[in-house]
């Protein structure tokens, strides 16, 4: 049966209608589709906002900022362990000068000005090291003093340079070629001690110690009675090296332990510097003939003594 062009009409009208109720609803009820097509723009500006964001969270500076705090914290250290170069520098050489002052005007003998710089100098150096930083290369600024005074013995040890008030200063018989003997194997130990074992093991702390106090002032003026088996060593002087590297031992170590490079037992550690004193002691008056000199003997041998004693 055919329709007849009432009925599709109705229909086409039914249609419609039915569309247009469809798309209010729609509209209604579903909100349009957003265009989630990525924009360069906006996900560099969203990138920026979430950095600044967790800055603020984690509160952390510009990195402007924070470049220049690593830059202060960087040289911090760095200045203050070359300031304290150039102050023990400058301490090493006026003690030398104030020593040669008081030899020129009479007022100690030559011999006497020679021992007491040869204690007194690793003794102050030693005695700086707490101004040098925590930095690990502060250990290296240090050893740059004993270092230019050993580029100094060796250049005029050489006779490249003359200087008199050096050679008498720091030698026995004021011959060039003797600073390049004994006062050069006493630097040589500074700048050893300074680089492996420095402020934080009680084995340099000795060894500098047991050098620097170990030097015969009480033999020659009271060395009446000699060693049985070294005519050139008394029994006075002897003593007077275990006492006073003893002594210089114990107050050093409770210097460096003022400051908390390291903590020890003092019942013991008193037992172990007797007897790295004594070890010493010993060997210092062995006779050698001229052979082994005391700056690298005593040192050394109070190096293995007390590392045994103490460890690393």
């Amino acid at each position: 049966m055919a329709s007849t062009p009432h009925s599709s009409i109705s229909a086409v009208v039914a249609t419609t209608a039915a569309n247009l109720k469809l798309s209010l609803l729609r509209n209604q009820f579903c909100p349009r589709r957003h265009d989630f097509r990525p924009r360069l723009d906006r996900i560099w500006n969203t990138s920026v906002d979430v950095h600044n964001q967790r800055r603020l969270l984690l509160l952390l500076p510009p990195r402007n900022v924070r470049s220049t705090a690593f830059a202060v914290n960087v040289s911090g250290p760095l200045l203050q362990d070359a300031g304290a170069t150039v102050l023990v520098v400058a301490g090493a050489y006026a003690l030398v000068a104030g020593f040669d002052n008081l030899t020129q005007r009479q007022i100690i003998e030559q011999n006497l000005s020679r021992k007491l710089v040869h204690i007194l100098s690793g003794l102050l150096y030693m005695g700086c090291w707490p101004i040098f930083s925590t930095s690990t290369e502060a250990r290296y600024f240090a050893a740059v003093v004993p270092l230019l005074n050993f580029t100094r013995l060796l250049v005029h040890g050489l006779s490249l340079v003359t200087n008199e008030d050096l050679i008498k200063s720091v030698t026995r018989e004021g011959k060039p070629e003797e600073l390049l003997r004994g006062p050069l194997y006493y630097v040589l130990v500074l700048i050893l001690s300074s680089l492996v074992f420095w402020r934080e093991s009680p084995v340099g702390v000795i060894s500098l110690s047991m050098m620097c106090g170990g030097d015969d002032i009480m033999g020659r003026r009271f060395g009446f009675h000699k060693i049985p088996y070294n005519k050139h060593k008394s029994w006075a002087g002897s003593i007077s090296m275990f006492i006073v590297g003893f002594l210089i031992s114990i107050g050093m170590l409770y210097y460096f332990s003022i400051f908390g490079y390291f903590e020890l037992d003092w019942v013991r550690t008193v037992e172990r510097v007797a007897m790295v004193a004594m070890v010493a002691t010993l060997v210092e008056s062995l006779p050698t003939n001229g052979g082994l000199d005391d700056n690298i003997s005593v040192p050394l041998v109070s190096m293995v003594t007390a590392y045994l004693s103490f460890g690393f």
